[in-house]
């Protein structure tokens, strides 16, 4: 299926791996121009490096930490021609309330939750003057199944969920597309770190920490280019119509698995 999506410039933030890396390469795929944003120089560096040669495609790469204001606002503006942003970044921790101080958790919101918010605002004022785009929010399936020992990821979710069909409830009055995805567990370095915090938590040994994926659906978490493919059909034209939602990829697991 051709997803019309050669030329369109794509932003995607948290790009040099897991799902945003993911999601690089499906956007290059589609023949779409992509400007990779993260804190890690080289591996995002040599990520570009690698999609432009084999695609044949614009690929640049963005150093920046979204934490910071005036990172933010020059990737903004570095990005104001662009047609999709994909936000991406995050890295919040797991643990339960008595285990995230507030420096940790107003820290790990400073990234995911006002990160995706103050990229939004500014990219979507510039989609809004040029005549219309695409938001795609990555967010996470702890925002719909509650999860204690994640309780910091689990909020932030929560409001990026709210955040998410808020704005793309109305945002088609200005030609623009607001979109999220929640995915469960995600094969990613993020995913083993997650279940690793869980694993010393429950058995006092973060290498059991395997035993965790054996329920799963499939008895795998997903691959993150599951998670890349849908970022790229639901920021196509082949989903014109759809805004204001959030699209689950957890195998099943929020609506009754195991």
């Amino acid at each position: 299926m051709d997803l019309h999506l050669r030329g369109k410039r794509v932003l995607i933030t948290g790009a040099s791996k897991g799902i945003g890396a993911a999601a690089a390469e499906a956007f290059a795929e589609e023949g779409a121009h992509v400007m990779l944003a993260a804190r890690g120089g080289e591996q995002l560096k040599a990520l570009a490096d690698r999609l432009r040669s084999a695609h044949q495609i614009d690929a640049s790469a963005h150093v920046v930490d979204l934490r910071n204001p005036a990172d933010l606002a020059k990737l903004a503006k570095d990005a104001a021609d662009i047609d999709i942003l994909v936000n991406n970044a995050g890295d919040i921790p797991g643990g339960s309330i008595d285990k995230i101080d507030e420096t940790t958790w107003r820290h790990a919101w400073d990234l995911k939750v006002f990160g995706y918010i103050n990229l939004t605002r500014a990219i979507y004022a510039q989609m809004k003057a040029r005549g219309g785009g695409v938001i795609v929010n990555d967010i996470g399936a702890a925002g719909e199944k509650f999860d204690a020992n994640y309780i910091c990821g689990s909020a932030g979710n929560a409001a990026l969920m709210a955040f998410t069909r808020a704005l793309g409830g109305k945002s088609l009055a200005d030609n623009i597309r607001v979109v999220g995805i929640n995915p469960g567990p995600v094969g990613t370095d993020r995913h083993v770190t997650l279940l690793k915090t869980r694993a010393k938590h429950q058995f006092g040994d973060e290498n059991r920490y395997k035993e965790f994926q054996k329920g799963m659906p499939m008895g795998r978490p997903a691959h993150a280019r599951e998670i890349g493919d849908l970022m790229a059909f639901l920021a196509s034209d082949r989903s014109g119509y759809t805004s204001g939602v959030i699209f689950t990829v957890d195998g099943g697991i929020s609506a009754g698995w195991g």
